[in-house]
């Protein structure tokens, strides 16, 4: 499929990142990780709308992909902030989500 290694990065990012928010809500100091959570439900729901309209190839797909990859560098700046295991995983998931993103461009 045309555009396959951006599409395995996005729906990677959407994994890591619903995981992220979902242990995030378990931590004991869940205030302390609203940002996180609430950066991971944005950047997972961004790569969702972009691996559709990347899969489908459509000419609107290349705004997407910017804006995704923009989104993709918030979270992993936010996640990089703690030192969870969920955080640093998406915080890798995110960085090469956005490395794709730039390399689709």
């Amino acid at each position: 499929m045309k555009n396959q290694n951006l599409i395995d990065a996005l729906n990677s990012c959407i994994a890591a990142c619903n995981y992220c928010a979902n242990a995030c809500l378990g931590e004991e100091n869940v205030k302390m990780m609203a940002d996180c959570i609430r950066t991971d439900i944005v950047c997972a729901e961004v790569c969702a709308t972009t691996v559709k309209l990347v899969a489908m190839d459509v000419s609107s797909a290349a705004e997407m992909v910017a804006l995704c990859e923009k989104v993709c560098r918030e979270c992993a700046e936010e996640c990089a902030k703690h030192e969870h295991e969920h955080c640093k995983q998406c915080a890798e998931a995110c960085r090469k989500c956005e490395e794709a993103c730039k390399a689709y461009a």
